[in-house]
């Protein structure tokens, strides 16, 4: 059987209230639910964390394919630093250099130009090379006099105007003529070490975040499908304590709805969004933190960036929710004209009203058609939106990144650790959107659920009288019976009426005289609220409902058989019966010619595959009624749903049924209870006549009446 469908999803009258109290029904599973939002938080740090070490990652193969720019600028400082005037002047107080040697390198200073004191380098001695230039060391490489000087030379032939930063760009384009101490400091040389170490902690990071998502993942399963099973089943224990006036006031599809639908959306969100909300928000709050942890004009960049489109984002959403309502509002009126037309297409062609039918058809369909190219419209630029959001934050960190790059602020690893950030920023918004939503969803679900929970039940029996079914005569006494479904609306009048055991007792009356009243009151399906019902002289409020319902049996005007085998639909609640009694009561009824030429006999599983006419169904519910061997009958409307050719074969397994037991039978079909001990006739909730057929046909009263109705010409 299709399951009912709840459309669209609903909003929660009290969502807090809603999710609170579905918190407080999964009390069993806190510690669990628990375990799981610490492995969702800590998969999103650990998924935090890669970024950072990617950056450094990226910074090491790149210090090992390209020139070391910052040793070679600290080089070139160090060296030069030392052709400053200042530093000269030092050097000629230096005690290395005898008088004569200072005074001819003063006079060489004073000859030279300011602007070419680097070609006096070419007339310095050796040992005066040493005074001036002095062994320096660089990121522990020792650098000599004479190597500095070749270096200086190397400066001499770039563009060096006083306060002019180095042409680093030139310089490596010059690196194979600098001398080897230098080159053994700005040469590339690739850290494998230090690599494979910052490789193997990302894999660490990436497996273990993996790791604690999928137990994660694992336990929220566990935990909403065994939380979805004990719903289930106390849905289930909740409708058999559940009076019927519930099920009097509440469509059939609604309940079952709230068993399959509403449960398994508590199920389905419990699953996906608790985690993804949990992780979602954590991944989020975490990746703004180290982005500006990290570099804060990067972060106001991304951040910044994805602002922006957030904005026409939510622009979209909101100019889409309007058409999404129309949808389903234009959806539902469409598809209730459908069932409209299609139930009752036998009127619309008997009237030719086929083209006002299809010109409703075409004005609604078209209302459907713009309903849902707008809304579909709307709906499907939420992706390319989405994409616009991360391709629009890549742009902007990458221009932003390389402006920083070049002003020697981040390297090149902080733009690759920022590429990563702005994807673990932007797609946790999105995804708490969506959980928020479900929780909605799961809300009004839960509120349904929890409706059904907080219904009054049947009050709670305490047996008072032994009963034995195979001991009870049969004697049933109405006393000042009074009833009404609402207060204030009595139904049932002071009712009296006295059955004698084996007696068959017919109710009749036209519609709303309270006939299935009775059957109801008298099977305790509603409490009696004045008078009472005697059961051998036993008062029906000193047996419990089980008692009661162990005494009769019912077949009922809607046949009910189950998707199982004959066998199991005729021994229903009772699997000690043998296939012997129930062939027994199969040929009383004329009922085994038929499971005979079945292909299995009573081994055949009946479903709709299997046609069964109304007749047969009747007659299996009746042989269910005679296997169970009860002291009391109940007959409602049996024969209403049948042919009058299936009626007598009907109305003879009925006859068989009623031997020796107390039976009522309830009949619109008068010619059905013609043979019965007594007729009551009800109207009003009250008994206008009674007596056996012949003598209220004498009275020539409304039974009277009645039956003649159905006979006129």
């Amino acid at each position: 059987m299709p399951r009912p469908s709840r459309g669209p999803a609903e909003k929660s009258k009290n969502f807090k209230g809603a999710i609170a109290r579905l918190f407080k029904e999964l009390k069993v599973f806190h510690v669990w639910i628990g375990i799981a939002v610490v492995l969702a938080i800590l998969s999103s740090i650990l998924s935090i964390s890669a970024p950072d070490r990617l950056s450094s990652l990226t910074d090491e193969i790149t210090d090992g394919l390209v020139v070391d720019q910052k040793g070679m600028k600290e080089v070139t400082q160090k060296i030069t630093a030392q052709v400053s005037q200042e530093k000269m002047q030092a050097a000629l107080q230096s005690d290395a250099l005898s008088l004569e040697e200072k005074r001819d390198l003063m006079m060489k200073f004073q000859t030279l130009d300011a602007s070419n004191q680097m070609a006096l380098l070419d007339q310095l001695a050796p040992h005066e090379t040493e005074v001036f230039f002095p062994e320096i060391t660089v990121k522990d490489q020792k650098i000599s006099s004479k190597d500095q000087v070749k270096y200086l030379h190397i400066l001499s032939t770039l563009d060096m105007k006083s306060g002019k930063k180095v042409d680093v760009n030139k310089l490596y384009k010059k690196v194979d003529k600098m001398p080897k101490s230098i080159q053994n400091i700005i040469i590339p040389r690739m850290d494998f070490k230090a690599i494979k170490s910052i490789a193997l902690i990302l894999i660490v990071l990436y497996v273990s975040s993996a790791l604690a998502s999928f137990i994660q993942t694992l336990i929220m399963a566990t935990v909403s499908n065994s939380f979805a099973k004990s719903l289930r089943s106390r849905v289930s224990e909740k409708i058999h304590r559940l009076p019927l006036a519930y099920f009097d006031r509440n469509q059939t599809g609604d309940i079952l709805s709230r068993v399959s639908n509403d449960i398994d959306t508590i199920a389905q969100s419990m699953n996906q969004s608790l985690g993804a909300l949990v992780s979602s928000t954590a991944l989020f709050i975490g990746t703004l933190i180290m982005m500006f942890v990290t570099n804060w004009i990067m972060a106001l960049t991304a951040v910044g960036a994805s602002l922006i489109g957030f904005i026409f984002m939510m622009i979209v959403m909101k100019r889409s929710q309007k058409y999404f309502r129309l949808r389903q509002q234009s959806l539902g009126a469409l598809n209730g004209h459908i069932e409209e037309v299609y139930s009752g297409l036998l009127v619309v062609k008997a009237y030719n009203a086929k083209k006002e039918s299809d010109e409703k058809f075409d004005a609604l369909n078209q209302e459907v058609y713009q309903a849902n190219r707008k809304s579909q419209f709307l709906s499907g630029l939420m992706m390319p939106m989405m994409n616009f959001i991360g391709n629009f934050g890549y742009a902007a960190v990458c221009i932003v990144g390389a402006v920083l790059t070049m002003n020697d602020v981040i390297t090149f690893g902080v733009i690759v650790a920022f590429m990563t950030y702005v994807r673990l920023f932007t797609s946790p918004l999105g995804q708490i959107a969506q959980a928020i939503t479900s929780l909605q969803s799961t809300a009004a679900a839960s509120e349904r659920v929890f409706e059904l929970f907080d219904e009054p039940e049947m009050e709670k029996e305490n047996q008072v009288v032994e009963l034995d079914k195979d001991q009870v005569k049969g004697n049933i006494s109405f006393k000042h019976v009074n009833f009404g479904y609402l207060p204030n609306q009595t139904i049932i009048h002071d009712f009296n009426a006295d059955v004698k055991p084996g007696q068959k007792i017919a109710i009749v009356g036209p519609t709303g005289a309270g006939k299935t009243t009775m059957v109801n009151l008298l099977m305790k399906f509603y409490n009696i609220e004045h008078g009472d019902i005697l059961i051998d002289g036993h008062s029906i409020h000193e047996c419990t409902r089980e008692q009661v319902h162990n005494m009769f049996t019912m077949v009922l005007q809607d046949t009910w058989l189950f998707n199982g085998t004959v066998r199991e639909n005729i021994a229903f609640n009772h699997p000690n019966v043998t296939d012997q009694r129930i062939w027994d009561v199969c040929d009383q009824i004329g009922l085994s010619h038929y499971i005979h030429s079945l292909p299995n006999g009573l081994d055949t599983v009946l479903s709709d595959e299997n046609s069964v006419s109304v007749g047969q169904r009747q007659l299996l519910t009746i042989a269910r009624a005679m296997v169970e061997e009860k002291p009391f009958l109940i007959l409602d409307e049996a024969t209403s749903n049948v042919d009058t050719r299936t009626e007598e074969l009907v109305q003879k397994a009925m006859d068989v049924l009623m031997k020796g037991k107390t039976s009522f039978v309830i009949a619109h079909r008068l010619s059905t209870i013609r043979n019965a001990d007594c007729i009551l006739v009800m109207n009003q909730g009250d008994i206008i006549e009674q007596g056996n057929h012949d003598a209220l046909m004498q009275e020539n009263g409304f039974y009277a009446n009645l039956y003649n109705s159905q006979f006129a010409l």
